[in-house]
């Protein structure tokens, strides 16, 4: 395993981050652990949730996936093994979507965030997380897929507002880090921004979607990276299973995300299944699994400092994991750039 450092702290992470948004719907309490029992075999610290998981939201299963990695941490006594990051749900303004999580009131203010990260502490089995994070914006912007919207909010919580919450946490000893995810590059400048003129706690790490079908991540947001030193935790790497193949020409494998959930169509239309058809023929071409071409890619782009995997199965897992060890020639490096230049952002 490789391991990287979260923005600006001392703080170090595996190459390799394990993903938990299947545990409670997918995957059942007993193969959570045994995913945590492998992962940390091989060297992976990075264990990364939400309150919200898992996925797809729904009340009867809210926060099932932190109660099992709560569970693995009372059986195992391995907190200090792991680096925990957990994500509080910021409002919910689409009527589309679910407002279960403390019925809709999910704005990232004092009363909100502090029953947030106390809900999380209890469901987790400890008291502090290394990492927390605002898993969408307060307001409404450009998010999960779509252009940016032109909508004047009603209310929003001030950045300034939420940074110094966090700073409480922090004071507390609730929390060591802070974190944005699914945000913007104004977003990530406000939060900087008001850390640095306040005194505020700084944001280490932005978690966005990042993978061969989407790079927008590059425009605007690679840049805090590199100058700013926000680490990128690349979520949806394999686009949710799409580059690995499974689902070209039109196959829903029993069992697979998308056979079984019709929502998630951010992965389905006709440029990502061309783009996905060209990435698994170049793997293949080079003796390599669809799979590790797509994970090596985000393992070795700069701005990440952990990728997060998801599996629903231990063989899925090894798979994944088993990527640190692949390396992309330049000419594979440069035959990934010419494809995306054929088919940029299919999937943003």
């Amino acid at each position: 395993m490789k391991y990287r450092k979260l923005g600006r702290t001392d703080t170090e992470v595996s190459l390799i981050g394990l993903g938990t948004m299947t545990w409670g719907e997918q995957n059942s309490e007993a193969e959570a652990h045994e995913q945590l029992d492998y992962a940390l075999s091989r060297g992976v610290t990075l264990v990364d949730t939400a309150e919200m998981y898992p996925v797809p939201p729904k009340p009867e299963t809210q926060g099932r996936t932190e109660t099992y990695i709560g569970t693995w941490l009372a059986k195992t006594k391995r907190r200090q093994d792991i680096v925990l990051a957990s994500k509080a749900a910021g409002p919910v303004r689409d009527p589309k979507r679910p407002g279960h999580i403390r019925n809709g009131k999910t704005n990232l203010d004092r009363k909100n965030l502090t029953e947030a990260l106390d809900a999380s502490l209890k469901r987790l089995q400890t008291d502090y997380l290394d990492l927390y994070q605002l898993h969408w914006p307060d307001r409404t912007t450009a998010t999960f897929g779509r252009d940016y919207p032109w909508i004047d909010d009603d209310y929003t919580v001030p950045v300034q507002e939420t940074l110094e919450v966090l700073q409480d946490f922090v004071r507390a000893g609730k929390v060591r880090h802070i974190g944005v995810s699914n945000e913007t590059p104004w977003g990530v400048a406000q939060f900087l921004k008001h850390s640095e003129n306040q005194g505020l706690p700084r944001i280490a790490t932005i978690q966005n979607p990042y993978s061969l079908l989407n790079r927008t991540y590059e425009t605007g947001l690679s840049e805090f990276s590199h100058l700013e030193q926000v680490s990128l935790l690349a979520y949806s790497p394999l686009a949710m299973g799409v580059l690995s193949g499974k689902y070209l020409n039109g196959a829903r494998p029993e069992g697979a995300r998308l056979t079984l959930f019709t929502r998630f169509t951010r992965y389905s239309n006709p440029q990502t299944e061309a783009a996905t058809e060209q990435y698994v023929k170049l793997a293949r071409d080079h003796g390599l699994s669809p799979t590790h071409l797509a994970l090596a890619w985000v393992n070795q782009q700069r701005s990440v400092a952990s990728n997060l995997i998801g599996a629903t199965t231990l063989e899925q897992l090894k798979e994944n994991i088993d990527s640190v060890d692949v390396t992309l020639s330049d000419d594979i490096l440069k035959a990934i750039d010419a494809i995306h230049v054929q088919h940029p952002n299919p999937a943003p």
